[in-house]
Protein backbone atom coordinates (compact mmCIF):
# COMPACT_ATOMS: atom_id res chain seq x y z
CA UNK A 1 0.00 0.00 0.00
CA UNK A 2 2.48 2.48 0.73
CA UNK A 3 4.73 2.87 -1.47
CA UNK A 4 6.69 6.12 -2.10
CA UNK A 5 5.76 5.99 -6.23
CA UNK A 6 2.34 7.11 -5.12
CA UNK A 7 3.75 10.32 -4.65
CA UNK A 8 3.89 10.42 -8.78
CA UNK A 9 -0.28 10.86 -8.16
CA UNK A 10 0.08 14.48 -6.67
CA UNK A 11 -0.25 15.07 -10.86
CA UNK A 12 -3.39 13.39 -10.65
CA UNK A 13 -4.08 16.23 -7.65
CA UNK A 14 -3.51 19.00 -9.86
CA UNK A 15 -5.14 17.73 -12.71
CA UNK A 16 -8.77 17.35 -11.34
CA UNK A 17 -8.39 20.21 -8.38
CA UNK A 18 -6.05 23.02 -9.99
CA UNK A 19 -6.56 25.84 -7.85
CA UNK A 20 -6.53 24.14 -4.46
CA UNK A 21 -3.91 22.42 -5.36
CA UNK A 22 -1.96 25.38 -6.31
CA UNK A 23 -2.66 26.79 -2.89
CA UNK A 24 -1.67 24.07 -1.47
CA UNK A 25 1.79 24.25 -2.35
CA UNK A 26 2.39 27.52 -1.85
CA UNK A 27 1.55 27.34 1.63
CA UNK A 28 3.66 23.98 1.55
CA UNK A 29 6.41 25.92 0.75
CA UNK A 30 5.85 28.87 2.91
CA UNK A 31 5.43 26.49 5.89
CA UNK A 32 8.30 24.84 5.53
CA UNK A 33 10.79 27.81 4.74
CA UNK A 34 13.52 29.71 7.28
CA UNK A 35 11.60 31.43 9.21
CA UNK A 36 11.49 32.14 13.45
CA UNK A 37 12.25 28.45 13.37
CA UNK A 38 15.25 27.22 10.59
CA UNK A 39 14.22 24.88 8.33
CA UNK A 40 16.33 22.30 9.88
CA UNK A 41 14.33 22.43 13.71
CA UNK A 42 10.84 22.26 11.13
CA UNK A 43 11.94 18.76 9.82
CA UNK A 44 12.89 17.64 12.86
CA UNK A 45 9.18 18.46 14.28
CA UNK A 46 7.74 17.07 11.16
CA UNK A 47 9.58 14.02 11.68
CA UNK A 48 8.56 13.92 15.40
CA UNK A 49 4.80 14.41 14.21
CA UNK A 50 5.37 11.69 11.66
CA UNK A 51 6.43 9.67 14.08
CA UNK A 52 3.22 10.24 16.18
CA UNK A 53 1.17 10.25 13.28
CA UNK A 54 2.81 7.17 11.53
CA UNK A 55 2.77 8.41 8.20
CA UNK A 56 5.36 6.18 6.62
CA UNK A 57 5.77 8.84 3.58
CA UNK A 58 6.21 11.63 5.91
CA UNK A 59 8.82 9.48 7.65
CA UNK A 60 10.93 9.13 4.97
CA UNK A 61 10.62 12.49 2.77
CA UNK A 62 10.99 14.62 6.64
CA UNK A 63 13.93 12.07 7.73
CA UNK A 64 15.53 12.65 4.59
CA UNK A 65 14.92 16.22 4.61
CA UNK A 66 16.28 16.42 7.83
CA UNK A 67 19.18 14.27 7.18
CA UNK A 68 20.29 16.92 4.31
CA UNK A 69 20.19 19.68 6.63
CA UNK A 70 23.02 17.94 8.61
CA UNK A 71 20.82 16.38 11.25
CA UNK A 72 22.78 14.15 13.20
CA UNK A 73 21.59 10.72 14.28
CA UNK A 74 21.73 11.72 17.96
CA UNK A 75 18.97 14.93 16.82
CA UNK A 76 17.17 12.03 15.39
CA UNK A 77 16.97 9.78 17.60
CA UNK A 78 16.11 12.66 20.64
CA UNK A 79 13.31 13.65 17.69
CA UNK A 80 12.16 9.61 17.77
CA UNK A 81 12.33 9.25 21.12
CA UNK A 82 10.46 12.72 22.07
CA UNK A 83 7.40 11.38 19.42
CA UNK A 84 7.26 8.09 21.58
CA UNK A 85 7.23 10.25 24.84
CA UNK A 86 4.11 12.19 23.62
CA UNK A 87 2.47 9.01 22.27
CA UNK A 88 2.85 7.84 25.77
CA UNK A 89 2.02 10.62 27.74
CA UNK A 90 -1.16 10.80 25.52
CA UNK A 91 -1.93 7.56 26.54
CA UNK A 92 -1.47 7.99 30.27
CA UNK A 93 -3.18 11.48 30.42
CA UNK A 94 -6.48 9.89 28.76
CA UNK A 95 -6.34 6.76 31.15
CA UNK A 96 -7.13 9.26 33.91
CA UNK A 97 -10.85 9.12 31.96
CA UNK A 98 -10.75 5.29 32.96
CA UNK A 99 -9.89 6.20 37.22
CA UNK A 100 -13.41 7.15 38.17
Amino acid sequence: MYDMKNLEKFKLLEVHAPEVMKAFLVFDKMAWSDGAIPKKYKELIAVAVAMTTQCPYCIELHVERARKLDASDAELAETVLAAAALRAGSAVTHGTHAMK
